[in-house]
């Protein structure tokens, strides 16, 4: 078992600031390692969205640096989106493309060879369940089949870093655990991924560290069990040990 110090870094975060009429972002130190799911949870308002809009290149921030696999993300923005993947809570997908088109579509803005393109998006459609759907219009998808459009749209050209903001809201339960399934797949397979959620028991579930993050700050951080030992409650679930914390924090 390799020691958490030589892993390789993923995501790195240093004095990240962002400012809209208050700190959002306040001077965040943040590592992500590779193979690793990593959950940001908070409070509503403490910065987690605005962290990981930083991260993909949808915000620039006031202060501080972004490194995504070694790369200056804020130097060489190109190189760092090569190998990321951004997902918002609401699925972004050209409603008049079939799947199947929408992934050729986006494959292409990758410049991926299309016979590549092609393989692959088969390839995520099935793993996906979304075979008998791949060359329907969008346009009448239910949320749950729009969200996985995306999430393949997502993976087409292989990120290293898989970002998602609130990935499961408005999922039913078989979309969310084919969803979570994807995820787990992707981090065994060597793939880094960050998410925020406030479903508590989905981070207690699947995300190997969890941070806890209020008012821009990263206020406590591990795994559960190292959280726990933090607040003291040995056998408390994840929302109980998040609600002592944040409590101290805003004490």
């Amino acid at each position: 078992m390799h020691s958490r110090i030589e892993r390789p870094i993923a995501l790195a975060l240093r004095g990240l600031s962002k400012r809209f009429d208050r700190p959002a972002v306040d001077a965040l130190d943040l590592t992500v390692y590779g193979g690793e799911f990593y959950a940001l949870v908070g409070p509503n308002g403490a910065g987690k969205t605005t962290t990981l809009r930083m991260v993909a290149g949808l915000l620039r921030p006031d202060a501080g640096t972004i490194a995504i696999d070694g790369i200056d993300a804020l130097a060489d923005p190109v190189a760092a989106k090569q190998i990321t993947a951004w997902l918002s809570d609401e699925p972004m997908i050209y409603d008049k493309l079939t799947p199947f088109e929408y992934l050729e579509f986006v494959a292409g803005l990758w410049r991926i060879e299309a016979a590549v393109a092609e393989a692959r998006a088969r390839e995520l459609i099935d793993w996906l369940g979304m075979a008998a759907h791949a060359h329907e219009r969008c346009e009448g998808f239910s949320k749950g089949m729009r969200q996985k459009v995306e999430l393949a749209g997502a993976l087409v050209h292989d990120p290293k870093l898989i970002i998602l903001d609130e990935p499961l809201t408005g999922l039913d339960a078989g979309s969310a655990r084919q969803v979570k399934n994807v995820l787990r797949e992707r981090v065994a397979a060597g793939g880094t991924v960050i998410m925020t959620t406030h479903i508590l028991e989905v981070a207690e579930r699947m995300a190997d560290r969890i941070g806890v993050i209020a008012g821009g700050r990263l206020i406590a951080e591990g795994t559960l069990d190292e959280l726990r030992r933090q607040t003291g409650k040995g056998n408390s679930s994840l929302e109980d040990t998040f609600l002592v914390l944040v409590a101290e924090q805003a004490a």
